[in-house]
């Protein structure tokens, strides 16, 4: 396993998050599409809370002992009971890019000197083992998909903004 590569992906995360949203407006960051899926803001809001309340949380705890049983998980409820829609995009960016400087720092400090044993497992209830080298490519991954997801709403906010047009030019959103 390249944790080193997952690593600085995660950090390069960091960096990039800012310059995606730098053009989305306060009021384009609370637009929500129809099919009802997040807005930016709230994507925003859920990749800072699993900064500090997911990945980071529960990578450290499988490393420092697998048999503790994980704090529950609800990202949905979070998004209600944190109030996402209410807060500021440009507060939440620094948030999570603090977070994620905090994380990597911590990720840098552990795989600095001495092997790491990604192959420890956690004993999920529900999913059955999960490894530390698998939590850390999730992490990883979780940013790419989350991504994906802004640029969609940016996406869908080019539709919005153009009544009676199409984006057909610009091609297709697909898989």
């Amino acid at each position: 396993m390249d944790h080193r590569a997952l690593i600085d992906r995660l950090e390069a995360f960091g960096h990039a998050l800012p310059g995606v949203v730098a053009c989305v407006t306060a009021e384009d960051a609370r637009w929500k599409p129809p099919h009802g899926a997040w807005s930016i803001l709230e994507i925003v809001c859920h990749l800072e809370e699993e900064e500090r309340r997911d990945f980071r949380l529960r990578l450290f705890q499988t490393l420092r002992d697998a048999s503790q049983p994980w704090a529950p998980n609800d990202p949905e409820a979070w998004a209600r009971e944190g109030r996402y829609h209410a807060r500021d995009l440009r507060a939440m960016v620094r948030a999570f890019v603090a977070e994620r400087a905090e994380s990597v720092t911590q990720l840098r400090l552990i795989t600095a000197g001495r092997p790491v044993d990604w192959t420890i497992a956690y004993q999920h209830p529900k999913v059955g083992p999960v490894y530390a080298g698998e939590l850390l490519a999730s992490w990883a991954a979780h940013d790419a998909l989350h991504l994906r997801q802004i640029a969609k709403r940016m996406f869908e906010l080019a539709g919005r903004d153009a009544p009676g047009f199409s984006t057909r030019y610009a091609g297709e959103w697909g898989p």
